[in-house]
């Protein structure tokens, strides 16, 4: 089955497999297991309504806690002001099976050995250190005093020309400055 419309709490929920999401709070332990009543179950071309044949299965992930609603009243010209709040009592539960068959772990990516890398001569730096499109600018200011010269200048002209960020600028130019005195 591909999806299934499932009943819990007095809501109706459309869910697939290994979909997680919030309902009102149930009272289970965290990892306990339960079925709900299906109401219709589909997605294979034919559509089955009130199925006696097809069962969801479903774990308790967490119990939670809604965000928080402020609630203001006033009324004009008597002083009159009350404030209180709410936060709904969830649970987040997680769809392991539908139609009595359980749900396939994800499968782990295959992972290669690297290729060896051939031994690289040292060359005076050309550009900006890698990875330094991803750098903030606080963590510019502290790599920048073991930059050489070299590297400085080009990481300063690569600011200059595409990110134009004035910290990193600022950082860039008092190392070069202290690195030249």
């Amino acid at each position: 089955m591909g999806y299934a419309i499932i009943s819990v709490g007095g809501k109706q929920y459309r869910v697939r497999e290994g979909e997680r999401l919030l309902v009102d709070r149930m009272a289970l332990d965290d990892g306990a297991t339960f079925t709900p009543s299906v109401l219709l179950a589909g997605g294979d071309g034919d559509v089955a309504i009130a199925p006696s044949d097809v069962t969801v299965t479903v774990r308790i992930v967490d119990q939670q806690r809604g965000p928080k609603i402020r609630i203001g009243k006033y009324k004009k010209r008597t002083g009159y002001k009350r404030h209180t709040g709410f936060r709904a009592a969830l649970t987040q539960i997680e769809i392991e099976s539908i139609g009595g068959k359980r749900a396939r772990a994800a499968a782990k990516p295959k992972v290669e050995p690297a290729p060896e890398a051939a031994p690289v001569a040292a060359e005076p730096a050309t550009g900006p250190p890698a990875g330094y499109g991803e750098l903030t600018v606080v963590q510019v200011k502290e790599a920048a005093a073991g930059w050489d010269a070299a590297t400085l200048s080009a990481a300063l002209e690569f600011e200059q020309g595409h990110a134009k960020r004035k910290g990193a600028i600022a950082a860039l130019e008092s190392a070069l400055q202290g690195k030249e005195s």
